[in-house]
C-alpha cells in the first residue's frame, strides 16, 4: 500500500510560524502533526510514503529522512511551482494500485483500514473521507427576494454541512484525470471524476478530525493530543 501526503503548502493562515516551519512539521505534543499520521499509516499497512513537497522541503527531508525510524519507505516528488492540492500527485510515477492521498496537517482518530475496506467493498475509483461540521453564524442572517425586499430573516442561525476530511483512496485510473505540470485542486478532480460517471463515495467519519489551518484550531488541538494520544496513537501507550 502506497500513500502520498501532500506536503508543500505555504500555511499561510498559520503564519508567523509556517515562515520558517512547513505546516507537517508542527507540533503536535512532541512530534510533528505529520509523525502522527505516518504512524497511523504504518498501522494501517501502508509500506511506500511519498510526500510531495515544495515550501520549506529541506527541512521536511532532513526530519523524515528516508523514513527508516518508522520502518516506512519515504521519497520525496518536488514542486517547481505550485500545482493546487491534486496536481501534484500526476508527478508521481508507479501508483499502479489503490493507493491513498492525505493532507499533511490532519488529526483525526480515524481507522483508515476501515477507510480502505470501505473503498474495497463499495468499488468506487475515489473515496473522500467526510466529517459532519455544524457551522453556526453569531449574526441575524438576511434573506432577498431578488428586488432588494427582505424575505425573510433569521437570527444566529446554525448550518449543518458534510465536508472534505482531507483524506482519499483512489484507483490508478484517477491518474487520467490529472493532467501533469497543470494546476488542479481537489474540487475540480471530483467535478470531473462525477463529469465522466466515475464512482466517487463519501464515508462518513463521526470520530475526531481537525483540520490545523487556523492558529485556534492548532492550539485545540495540541490540547486534545495531550489528552487523547493514546486514541490518535494505541501503540504509544
Amino acid at each position: 500500500m502506497k500513500a502520498v501526503v501532500l506536503a508543500g503548502g505555504r500555511g499561510t493562515r498559520l503564519a508567523p510560524y509556517t515562515h520558517i516551519l512547513p505546516k507537517p512539521l508542527m507540533p503536535i505534543g512532541e512530534m510533528p502533526i505529520l509523525e502522527v499520521l505516518l504512524r497511523q499509516m504504518k498501522r494501517a499497512g501502508v509500506e511506500d510514503v511519498i510526500l510531495t513537497v515544495g515550501h520549506l522541503a529541506s527541512l521536511l527531508r532532513s526530519y523524515f529522512g528516508n523514513g527508516e525510524r518508522w520502518n516506512l519507505r519515504i521519497s520525496y516528488s518536488y514542486e517547481d511551482k505550485p500545482l493546487g492540492t491534486a496536481g501534484p500527485i500526476a508527478l508521481i510515477e508507479n501508483l499502479a494500485d489503490t493507493f491513498l492521498v492525505t493532507n499533511g496537517d490532519v488529526l483525526t482518530t480515524l481507522e483508515l483500514k476501515k477507510l480502505l475496506a470501505f473503498h474495497k467493498q463499495k468499488g468506487g475509483a475515489a473515496t473522500i473521507a467526510v466529517h459532519r461540521r455544524q457551522v453556526k453564524i453569531d449574526l441575524g442572517v438576511i434573506q432577498w427576494d431578488g428586488d432588494d425586499c427582505v424575505a425573510g430573516y433569521i437570527e444566529k442561525p446554525t448550518y449543518d454541512y458534510t465536508v472534505s476530511m482531507g483524506i482519499y483512496v483512489f484507483e490508478p485510473r484517477v491518474l487520467d484525470y490529472i493532467p501533469k505540470m497543470q494546476y488542479l485542486d481537489f474540487p475540480d478532480l471530483v467535478l470531473k471524476l462525477i463529469a465522466a460517471r466515475e464512482k466517487v463515495l463519501g464515508y462518513v467519519f463521526d470520530g475526531y478530525w481537525k483540520d490545523l489551518g487556523r492558529a485556534d484550531d492548532y492550539e485545540q488541538a495540541n490540547q486534545d493530543f495531550s489528552e487523547m494520544k493514546s486514541q490518535f496513537l494505541p501503540e504509544a501507550e
